[in-house]
């Protein structure tokens, strides 16, 4: 009988609690994006791990915006500088390079006016971070052909009567929008389900095909 490796062993397994404060795959990838001590709003921030994520590792003076005053007061509670916004109206307030980061992770699909926000984000930082999931994965696709129903998945996971998604779009159909703004694509990320890069010199098509979600980091020319 084999014996059960240390590593294995249950005593050596994490917790569950360990798993669950575990940071997600793509904060960690914007993280890395991130030079140290540099200053960051993070659009959409939702209850602030990723800001935390962003100050205990890369020690940034973090600031953040977030339209639900549950995630207001959850950052807060965490001794986070959060304020209550909305990405569509009130970043038109913040003056131009007023940081070195904007974030945006995983909110592009539920603003109003994407590409407003977009310029915006590049308006106000000197580079732009943004997240979204891929509505061209094959799973997706799939789930359209063989259903006929919206789809619903880890990066999608509200019934369409509930989501806050109101502008899904593509890896590609992101690309495009980079391109007719004129900003630079100085990095450019697909992860697939499991949150592991898609291989890298991958075609745009592979990438819109396999990869659950994008990253790019953008700056203007």
């Amino acid at each position: 009988m084999t014996a059960v490796s240390d590593s294995l062993a249950p005593d050596r397994l994490p917790s569950a609690e360990t798993l669950a404060s575990a940071p997600r795959p793509d904060h960690l990838l914007v993280a890395e994006m991130v030079r140290p001590g540099s200053r960051v709003l993070d659009v959409g921030c939702g209850d602030g791990a990723l800001l935390r994520l962003l100050i205990e590792r890369r020690g940034v003076d973090g600031r953040g915006i977030e339209l639900s005053q549950a995630g207001v007061n959850a950052s807060v509670a965490h001794g986070l500088s959060v304020v209550q916004g909305d990405a569509d109206t009130d970043l038109a307030y913040y003056p131009d390079d007023a940081f070195d980061y904007v974030i945006l992770s995983q909110t592009l699909q539920a603003t109003r006016r994407p590409r407003q926000v977009v310029e915006d984000l590049l308006r106000i930082g000197r580079r732009a971070i943004v997240s979204f999931p891929n509505f061209g994965h094959w799973r997706t696709r799939l789930q359209f052909f063989a259903e006929g129903r919206m789809p619903t998945n880890s990066n999608l996971p509200d019934p369409w009567y509930e989501t806050p998604n109101i502008h899904l779009c593509t890896i590609r159909d992101f690309v495009d929008l980079v391109g007719m703004l004129g900003a630079r694509m100085e990095r450019a990320v697909a992860l697939d389900p499991t949150g592991r890069p898609v291989r890298v010199n991958a075609p745009w098509w592979f990438w819109n095909l396999f990869g659950a979600q994008g990253v790019f980091l953008l700056s203007r020319d």
